[in-house]
Formats: structure tokens, sequence, C-alpha cells
């Protein structure tokens, strides 16, 4: 059991598979239900719910999605909850521990650094970098986490950028994830009534999933979640239980996408970060939930289920009908490979090695299928503290990914071979310091040709 008087002193303190077989499984069948605009958490016939505060509508899918999604908190005051968050991450350390793994690869490697990275300033330059842009250019734009420092909410992502202390980690992602509310007072009741209103979901349409209408959508996740890793977590079956529900609710919930093999993957990092705040262990993939009590394991499944949500809203049109937000992001990636090394997009042509073959998982399950669980861990600290972290930046990232094994690419002169590489890249074996690396060339492509007009066709 994780330490109480621990965590209170710290913050006293700081103060794989190709596009082809993927699986589409939609038609919902039921309207949004909000449990608080009916007589009892436990009505068993669903009534249309009026229709919730919707957010600033940017385009006719988010119009059409904020009708079927669902319903969120809105007009709540930010800042007091994330100052206070801000001021118990203590910069000093973050920055310092980032900066000292940096300088350490950089004097192994004996390469020369540049400053780069909200909370990075010093990174090696990988192998054939190309020259970074003149300093003059004013379309050079950098992050936004840089940018508004007085707002707490952005010191707050900024100073998480760099990784966040494992202590707070739970409370910082939902902080960032949008699920906390500002108020402190408010927090418990919110925390109550977000946590009642996921189950009575579960109360109203779960059992749904044996009807014949919802066969094909209960029966694919059954299919998916042993498939998923680490096995060591998933096939406990409390948790299997736990991610069928969530699952099969958010299906339910989004009757735009339904399900879609993928998303399952991504209910993984928040339910290991959320449970760890309870148990000690050496291995997120060695997580044990047995010793967890009930009442906290429904907590955790119900802000897992909210956080995850928040999630998919930025990235959802990757998991509609024909995944286009997937196919699109994929063309992004070959138009900016062939920008940042050519070489590598020549070589990958020549051998008719086609982007949608490797990258297509990259897209659909966030790296998680390429990185061990602790990396990705590390990488979402990072895409929940920049803006639009988990489909914009996530492009940058991909394509400093593919660079990174360039060499590898280079020695390859057979297809087969190639296509195998790419599909089983050998970083089992990574840690924190190779995703910090990894996310300071990210972040360097980001500000170099976040602002370029031509850096991918469109």
């Amino acid at each position: 059991m994780a330490s109480d008087g621990a965590r209170k002193q710290f913050w006293k303190r700081s103060n794989s598979k190709l596009p082809g077989s993927i699986q589409h499984v939609y038609g919902a069948q039921h309207p949004p239900f909000d449990p608080l605009l009916h007589g009892t958490l436990l009505k068993s016939t669903a009534k249309m719910p009026t229709t919730p505060v919707k957010a600033k509508r940017v385009s006719t899918f988010q119009e059409f999605e904020s009708n079927t999604s669902d319903a969120w908190d809105a007009g709540e005051d930010d800042d007091e909850l994330l100052a206070m968050a801000a001021e118990s991450l203590n910069s000093e350390v973050v920055m310092e521990t980032a900066n000292r793994v940096l300088r350490n690869h950089s004097q192994r490697q004996g390469r020369p650094t540049l400053q780069e990275g909200p909370g990075l300033q010093q990174k090696p330059r990988p192998e054939a970098e190309p020259p970074s842009p003149p300093s003059g250019d004013l379309r050079l734009v950098k992050s936004v986490s840089e940018s508004h420092t007085s707002c707490p909410a952005e010191e707050l992502r900024k100073l998480s950028w760099s990784g966040i202390p494992k202590p707070v980690r739970p409370m910082t992602w939902k902080l960032l994830s949008g699920y906390l509310p500002a108020n402190v007072d408010r927090r418990p009741a919110t925390l109550q009534r977000k946590q009642k209103e996921y189950f009575a979901f579960i109360e109203h349409y779960y059992d749904s999933r044996n009807d014949e209408v919802h066969q094909d959508t209960y029966r694919q996740i059954h299919i998916d979640i042993p498939r998923m890793s680490p096995e060591a977590l998933i096939l406990q079956p409390k948790v299997t239980e736990i991610f069928e529900r969530i699952l099969f609710i958010w299906a339910i919930r989004h009757p735009a996408s339904g399900y879609v093999q993928g998303i399952n993957d991504l209910v993984t990092p928040f339910f290991v970060v959320f449970i760890c705040e309870y148990i000690e262990a050496e291995e997120v993939d060695t997580v044990d939930v047995s010793g967890v009590p009930a009442e906290v394991l429904r907590n955790i499944e119900a802000d897992t289920y909210w956080c995850m949500s928040k999630l998919l809203d930025g990235i959802q049109d990757n998991y509609t009908f024909a995944q286009p937000g997937i196919q699109m992001k994929v063309k992004m990636l070959e138009e900016l490979v062939s920008r940042i090394d050519e070489q590598v997009h020549r070589h990958l042509d020549q051998h008719e090695v086609r982007y949608l073959q490797f990258a297509f998982r990259w897209m659909n399950n966030l790296l998680m299928r390429e990185v061990p669980l602790r990396c990705t861990i590390r990488l979402w600290d990072t895409y929940q503290s920049e803006p639009e972290g988990f489909s914009h930046f996530h492009l940058y990232v991909c394509a400093a990914f593919l660079v990174r094994w360039r060499k590898e690419i280079l020695e390859e002169k057979d297809f087969q071979e190639l296509l195998l590489f790419l599909q089983n890249l050998p970083t089992a074996h990574w840690d924190d310091e190779d995703i910090s690396l990894l996310l300071a060339e990210a972040y360097r492509l980001k500000f170099a040709f976040a602002d370029a007009p031509n850096h991918y066709k469109k």
C-alpha cells in the first residue's frame, strides 16, 4: 500500500495488426443516458436526456459528437487546483533530473548538444540530423507550453512536460485531462457524482451486451482484451471484467465510432497509473490487484473510464468509419519524413515499403505496441502536457521514432526484412531516458516545422 504520509510529505516538501485486420463494430443503439436527469440511478427505461452544455464547436464532426458523447462538466474555474498542483511539482527537481539524464547521455555519446523543448534544455543531435533553422525565422513557433506561463494550468503543463513524479502522477493526470474540478472543496462531491454516473451507465446498459444488436460489439471486446499486454495484468479476472465494462459502455455511449480495435489499449495506462496510487509495484507490468479493496477498484474503474473518454474526445476521428483520422495522419507522417530525412524516405520507397504498413499501428495504438508500458506512461506525461498532444504532437513523435532507426533501416535491403524490423522494433529495454530523448527530438521537429506551410501536404 502506497504510504499516504509519504505522499503528503512530497506535496508539502515540493509545494499488432495491419490495417486490413482492424475490426470495426458500429451502431450503438441507445442515446446518451444521464442518470442525474432521471428520478433514480436505477431506472430500467432509457429516456432522452436534455442536451448537455456543449464545448466550443470547431467542426461539423464535433457538432454531431456533442449530441452523442458524454456530458461533461462546464464552467469550472481551473486556476485554484491547478495552481496548487503546479506548486507541488518542484520545478527545480523535475528540470534538473531531465537535464542530468540528457547531459549524461550527451557525454557518453560525445555529441554536441542544443537547447530544445520545454524543460529539456539539452539534447544530443542524432546522426545525420538536418540543420537547425535560422534563429531569426519568425515563422518558427514554440510550443504553447512555453507561453503564458503565468497561468497555473500552463505552469502545470510545463512542469509535467519533463515527466511527472510517481507520487503525484495520478492526481496530475486527472487535472491535465480535465477530469478533476478546480475548486478543492467541490472535488470530493464531483468525484462521487461522476463515479455514481458511470455505475448508473453500467446498471442501465451493461445487461444489453447479450442482446443480439450488441453481440458483435461485446464479442469483439471479449476477444481483444486477452490479446492486450501486459498479460500479467490483463489476465487477472477482476481486470478483465473492468476493461470489458469500460469498453462496452464507451462504445454504447459513442455511436459515431462504436468499438474499434486499438481503443482497448488506451485503457491500460490510466488504469495502471491510478491503481499504483494504492499498491507498490516494482514494475508496472506486474501490478497485482488482488489485494485492492473492491470499493477502491470501483472508483478506479470510473476514473479510468472518464479520463479515457476525454482522451478519445480529441482523436475520435481515428476510430469513426474508415478511420479517416489515421489515414490522414499516416499521409502527413510520410510527407514530414520526406522533408526531415529524404534518404530514409527514399530508401523505404525504393523497397516498396508503404507507411500504412507499419505506421497505421503507430497511430491506432499511440505507439503502445512499440514501446514498453513504463515508456508509454512517461510518454503520456508529455502528451497530456502538450496542446493536442495525442493528435498533433504524436505526429512529430512518430517522425522522430522512425528516424531514430535510420541506421538500421538503411542497412536493410529487402522488403520483407525492412517490414519485419519496422513492425518489431527493439525497444524492450527502453527506459525514461530513451523516451526523453525521443520527445526532445520530436519537440525540435515541431519547433522547426509546425508553422512551416510546406512541411507536409494536405
